[in-house]
Parts: C-alpha cells; sequence; structure tokens
C-alpha cells in the first residue's frame, strides 16, 4: 500500500514497535544500498589518480563514471520482474555476489578499458540489488510507516553521497586507487550471506520480461550518450557524432512504438498516465542529472584546479554531501505530514542557488572558505529532495504497481545521472580543459551553470506533483477501487 497521511492522523495510538524481519529488512537493504550508491560516486575522487595510472582523456575518465551507470539503469526493471517472478531474496543475494565478484575485477584492472568493464557488470549487480532493495524494505512496513522508512533509507543515500568522495579520497591518500573497489568484497558478501538467513521471501506477479524494450532503451541511451561524449572532442559536425545521435534517437523511438504494445511492458503506459508518477519521475531525472554532474565537476575543480589532493577533496565535499545524513530522515517525517511536493520544490529552489553562487565565484585562486556556504545550501536541497521523490512516485500507484514503480523510479535517476554528467562534460571540453588550473576553472564555471540549471527544470516539474490531499484520495481510490472504463485506477489530473 502507499502513503495514506489521513489515515495516521486519525490513529492515536504509537505505532507499533517493527517486527524482528522488519529491522532486518532495514538494516541489510540499507548496507547493500549504501554500497552500491557508494560505487556512485567513491570513483570520483580517485580519477585524477586513475588518470595517472592508466591514462586517458577525460572521456575517458567519464566513462569510468558512466558505464557503472548506464549498465546500473538498463538493468534495474528487468531485475526488478526477475525479483518478483523467481523471488526478490534470491535475486538480491545473486546480484549482491555479481557486485562484488565485478569489484574485484575493477581493483585488479590493468588497463582503462578493463577497467570500464568492470565497471559495467559492477553497474549490473547494482542494478539488481536497488531496486529490490526498495521492494523488499517498502514490503515490509506498513504504510502510515513508508515515509519515515524511505526517509532513512533516503538517508542512506545522503550518507553514501557524503562518504563516497570522502572514502575514495582517504584511500587513495592512504593506499591507492584499487582500494576503493576491493573494501566491497567484505562487505557484499557478508551481507548476501545475512540476507539468505534473516530475509524473507517474498514473490509479486509473475511477469514477461521486456527483453527487446531493455535492449532498445539501452542501445538509445548509449547512442545520445556517445554523441554527447564525443561532440566536445571529435566536433559536433563529424559523422561520428550525427551518426551516434540518429542512431540513439531511432531506438529511442524504437522502444515508444514497441512499449505501446509489449504485453509486459517495462515502462507500462498506465503508469505514465497518472499525472503525479510522471512529473515524480521527471524531477528524480533532473535532479540526479543536477547532483551526479556537479560532484563529477567538483572532484576535478577540488584537484585540479584548486590542487587539493584526493582526501583534501574529499574532506571539502563535506560541506555539501554530508547534510543528507541529517537533513534527509527529518525530511521523510515531513513528506508524512506535508506530502512530497513543498520539500521538491523548495529542495530544488535551494540546490540550483548554492550552484549557482558556486558558478559565479569560483576561480583557480578563490579560498575555499568562501564556497563553504553556497555547498551547505545545495546540500539541504538535495536533502530534502532525496526522500520526497520516491515517496512520491511509490505513493502515486496502486499497490499491486509498486514494484514496477520502483523499478521505473530508479532506472530514471540512474538515465539522470548518465545525462548530467555527459552534458556537462561537453560543456567543460568545449570552454576549459585539464592542463593548467585557470582552464580548469574556466570550464568548470559554466559547467556548474549547467548543473544549476538542470535543478531549477526539476523545481519545475515538481510543481506537477500531487498534494498531500491527492496522493491520499488516490490510495483510497485504489484499495477501493475506482476504475476508469479501461479498468486503469483513475489518474490524478487536478
Amino acid at each position: 500500500m502507499g502513503l495514506t497521511w489521513p489515515a495516521g492522523r486519525r490513529r492515536s495510538r504509537r505505532p507499533s514497535r517493527p517486527e524482528p524481519s522488519r529491522g532486518w529488512a532495514l538494516v541489510l537493504t540499507s548496507a547493500a544500498f549504501f554500497m552500491v550508491a557508494l560505487d556512485a560516486l567513491v570513483v570520483i575522487t580517485a580519477l585524477p589518480s586513475i588518470h595517472h595510472d592508466l591514462g586517458g582523456s577525460v572521456s575517458t575518465l567519464e566513462w569510468t563514471v558512466n558505464a557503472y551507470t548506464l549498465s546500473f539503469a538498463a538493468g534495474i526493471i528487468t531485475a526488478a520482474a526477475v525479483g518478483d517472478r523467481l523471488g526478490r531474496r534470491r535475486v538480491y543475494v545473486a546480484g549482491l555476489l555479481l557486485f562484488s565478484a565485478a569489484s574485484a575485477a575493477c581493483a585488479l584492472a590493468p588497463t582503462a578499458g578493463t577497467l570500464i568493464a568492470a565497471r559495467a557488470v559492477q553497474g549490473a549487480g547494482a542494478a539488481i540489488v536497488t531496486p529490490l532493495s526498495l521492494t523488499i524494505l517498502t514490503a515490509a512496513w506498513p504504510a502510515e510507516r513508508r515515509g519515515s522508512i524511505v526517509g532513512i533509507w533516503g538517508g542512506i543515500a545522503g550518507l553514501a553521497v557524503a562518504a563516497g568522495p570522502l572514502v575514495g579520497g582517504a584511500v587513495v591518500y592512504g593506499l591507492n586507487w584499487h582500494w576503493i573497489f576491493w573494501v566491497n568484497v567484505p562487505i557484499g558478501l557478508a551481507t548476501a550471506v545475512l540476507s539468505m538467513a534473516r530475509l524473507t521471501e517474498t514473490r509479486g506477479p509473475a511477469t514477461r520480461l521486456d527483453i527487446p524494450g531493455v535492449v532498445l532503451v539501452t542501445a538509445g541511451a548509449g547512442g545520445i550518450l556517445w554523441g554527447l561524449v564525443r561532440g566536445g572532442e571529435a566536433g559536433w559536425g563529424t559523422g561520428e557524432v550525427i551518426a551516434a545521435f540518429a542512431l540513439g534517437a531511432a531506438a529511442l523511438a524504437g522502444f515508444a512504438a514497441w512499449e505501446r504494445r509489449a504485453p509486459e511492458p517495462m515502462l507500462p503506459g498506465r503508469l505514465l498516465r497518472i499525472r503525479a508518477f510522471a512529473a515524480a519521475n521527471a524531477t528524480g531525472f533532473l535532479q540526479s542529472a543536477a547532483l551526479f554532474s556537479a560532484a563529477f565537476l567538483a572532484a576535478t575543480y577540488f584537484q585540479l584546479g584548486l590542487g587539493f589532493s584526493p582526501l583534501g577533496a574529499g574532506l571539502r565535499f563535506l560541506p555539501w554531501t554530508a547534510t543528507p545524513v541529517v537533513v534527509a530522515p527529518l525530511a521523510g517525517r515531513l513528506t508524512d505530514r506535508l506530502g512530497p511536493r513543498p520539500l521538491m520544490l523548495l529542495g530544488l529552489i535551494l540546490q540550483a542557488a548554492g550552484f549557482a553562487w558556486i558558478a559565479l565565484i569560483a576561480t583557480a585562486t578563490v579560498p575555499y572558505t568562501l564556497l563553504i556556504l553556497p555547498f551547505v545550501i545545495a546540500g539541504v536541497g538535495i536533502s530534502m529532495v532525496l526522500p520526497a521523490t520516491p515517496t512520491a512516485a511509490l505513493s502515486s500507484v496502486p499497490p499491486a504497481d509498486i514494484g514496477k514503480a520502483s523499478g521505473v523510479n530508479n532506472t530514471l535517476q540512474r538515465f539522470g545521472g548518465v545525462f548530467g554528467v555527459a552534458v556537462v562534460t561537453a560543456v567543460f571540453t568545449a570552454t576549459g580543459h585539464l592542463g593548467a588550473p585557470d582552464q580548469v576553472a574556466a570550464g568548470f564555471r559554466p559547467a556548474l551553470a549547467v548543473s544549476a540549471g538542470l535543478s531549477l527544470l526539476g523545481a519545475v516539474t515538481a510543481m506537477a506533483v500531487a498534494s498531500r490531499r491527492q496522493l491520499a484520495q488516490a490510495q483510497r481510490s485504489a484499495t477501493q477501487p475506482a476504475a476508469d472504463q479501461t479498468g486503469d485506477p483513475v489518474p490524478l489530473t487536478r
């Protein structure tokens, strides 16, 4: 079931204490989610060291990040469907084992190409773990507690955001970049063993796998991404870049056509007709695009523009990235009371303001102290959005569609990260380069302004998210089912 705020108000008694299985579900899914979320950012402060050891251009560095995120995004919905069919716990454990094995392969990679390939496999493991962790968690807790629990889950994401650059910098500084991947192996194996012992096996509706949809959307995103990556280096009018954009657009058009007639589409049209769900996912896409692009840029700027060590760069991320640890759980509770829309809207405006402020003052000689306040403002903003966005998406759909909705939400957020990094890298390449510090700063400023613009676009789409009253009405309609002539839940249109 989704969130039902009026029911939460009517009940004066305090919620019962969680059953042991619920506690284990929270601990184990949070630990696994922390690990895979950490790896989306832990590599960022290690990029200059990887570049020094393995070589490559700025696009090589970008693919080290995007290979992980692209395969992560492409596999989420299929992983959720396989979990529903074969057992969520079983598939979840398989994902943990795959992630651990791929992490070891990353640590042993002798070349940049091998590392990128291993990162793609690692992303496939993350694609299995992430949606199933949220599905297992939300299924274990009652509707009136779901906002708070997802807030804790969002706080874990915030902790991963905070720890990623710092852990990466500390490990590179104290050991070497290989160890940012080795640390995943014991954590992944231990979580897999405990999950088999402590989590309850559950299944969802046995749906068909939409393999053509996965292939088409991955090819489409990959083509667009390749065009964005190569455009700044090879030239936007070259045959390679034009062909990449054309093939990507054709694949995405084919995906849209296929999904309309697929027996079990990975992106069901009935969900997209729910305005609140579509708006929440558009906001999540833009939120992730802004966040990951800014993190990618800031790691480069701190080390190659301002001259900090990997550890120094990681420490200087904290005013921005540590705020979700405190704010995200509070935002989750406020989401239960106010609904997700106010937090999403205000949070993205604050993030845009923080990024724009930094873009205005960033130079190769700016004192770091002048960057602290705008980083804090941006951090508070994203902390408000992290728990509110998945809550808005999952609360907008009927209970039977929560698993599918979770997969769609996670997929679009991961694709948003890929898109954001590709776009700002193209802007950075056009206006600066990785040479002298002043050239790094010259590319950083307009690229970060793009991250601010993506945040503002996210605030615009957040305005279309349903209010608390509308979400509660939708949940009542889903449980007593009011349906339209097609048998689909009545969509939110107000």
